[in-house]
């Protein structure tokens, strides 16, 4: 008798043994789950941050299509005078001011250089119609265009634009003179 009082003993401590070790398992599990949840909700809120400093962005482009025309200043920028073509642009404006824009394939559309970069560099300006137009500019020295149009611009506007910035309208311009040969088309 004194021998299955011991065994009942020994059973008894290996079960309480066991339901300890699963009623760690168990908290250890929780913890590891309820960090995960802490991590979607932390990741989700700088998503959300990072989207949320957005000022205004543009998608597709368009090229300056010079015919003779006298009305082809924008916002007080003389057009480049001669017809260039954009195959795509897509450009990002934070709060900040800081601006990256992408584009695709700028390049002569008329004349004995059609189809030629004209070895430009450009800058990019956005205007706000609620600050009175104020130029806000990347670099004026510009970046080059590579052989196909293509080039990348990521600089900080000067002097950083107006929170919120209505009806924008962002400019390619030629570094010298200044005038403007693609315009971006606003993404809502």
């Amino acid at each position: 008798m004194g021998r299955s009082v011991a065994t009942m003993e020994s059973k008894a401590a290996g079960c309480d043994n066991r339901t300890k070790t699963m009623k760690l398992r168990r908290s250890i599990i929780v913890k590891k789950i309820s960090m995960l949840i802490a991590l979607v909700f932390v990741m989700g809120a700088i998503a959300q941050s990072a989207l949320a400093q957005n000022l205004v962005r543009f998608s597709g482009g368009i090229g300056d299509i010079s015919t003779g025309s006298t009305n082809t200043t924008v916002r007080g920028v003389a057009a480049a005078g001669q017809i260039w073509v954009i195959r795509d642009l897509a450009a990002d404006v934070k709060q900040d001011g800081s601006i990256r824009v992408d584009g695709r394939g700028l390049l002569l559309g008329a004349g004995d250089a059609v189809g030629s970069n004209g070895n430009a560099r450009v800058f990019a300006t956005l205007f706000c119609s609620n600050d009175g137009n104020v130029p806000h500019s990347t670099n004026l020295a510009g970046v080059p265009l590579e052989v196909n149009g293509d080039f990348r611009i990521d600089d900080m506007l000067s002097p950083p634009p107006p929170n919120p910035c209505t009806s924008p309208v962002l400019l390619i311009r030629v570094t010298g003179s200044g005038s403007w040969f693609a315009a971006g088309i606003p993404k809502n």
